[in-house]
């Protein structure tokens, strides 16, 4: 019985890692764009780079930083069988990706009420260059977002499992693989922070 659980434990780890891999491959694909992009307009990517907000993302960036922390203690709290820290962790985890997605909510409503926006007439008067990037700057961000949702989400199921004991000490893999994805939310934000918010000013 404990090489079958072994077996679905290397199964579940291998396809959640062949998983990872391809949503590296989509956002690498994006930050290659930007790199091409960066290359043909340096001067428009600075300029536009400077409209964002760079509390907002570094206010996210630690915010998704402390998230990773909560989750990466959690899997070892319920692996020493604190179940109910393990929750209130995943639950702090949670809270993060809302707290997120709000500061993400209002840097967009304010780029949005400038008029800067995918298809606007004021997107549109802009210079090429500028135009780029803040396509590129919505896609890479609204698809980080979405990532972000279902990372909770999964989280989100996990705690159920952990509440029936389908989760706990002896097979915390759901867990685990849930915190994979959660750190690979956390890491993809790593890379867009610097990219649009930082190198740029």
């Amino acid at each position: 019985m404990s090489g079958h659980v072994h077996k679905d434990y290397t199964g579940a780890k291998f396809g959640m890692w062949l998983f990872l891999f391809t949503e590296v491959l989509l956002f690498g694909g994006l930050f290659l764009l930007y790199a091409v992009y960066l290359a043909r307009y340096p001067q428009e990517f600075i300029s536009a780079g400077k409209e964002l907000n760079v509390w907002f993302g570094g206010g996210n960036t630690l915010v998704l930083l402390t998230s990773s922390l909560f989750v990466a203690i959690s899997i070892t709290a319920l692996r020493r069988g604190a179940k109910t820290l393990c929750l209130r962790l995943l639950g702090s985890t949670i809270a993060c990706a809302v707290i997120f997605m709000v500061n993400k909510y209002f840097e967009w409503s304010a780029k949005i009420s400038h008029g800067i926006y995918p298809g606007s007439e004021h997107l549109k008067e802009m210079q090429p260059g500028e135009m780029v990037f803040f396509n590129l700057y919505y896609l890479t961000t609204g698809l980080h977002g979405l990532h972000v949702i279902i990372g909770a989400l999964v989280i989100a199921w996990a705690m159920i499992l952990i509440k029936k004991d389908r989760v706990n000490a002896d097979d915390w893999v759901i867990l685990e693989n849930a915190g994979l994805y959660w750190h690979l939310v956390d890491l993809i934000w790593i890379f867009v922070f610097p990219l649009y918010y930082l190198i740029l000013h």
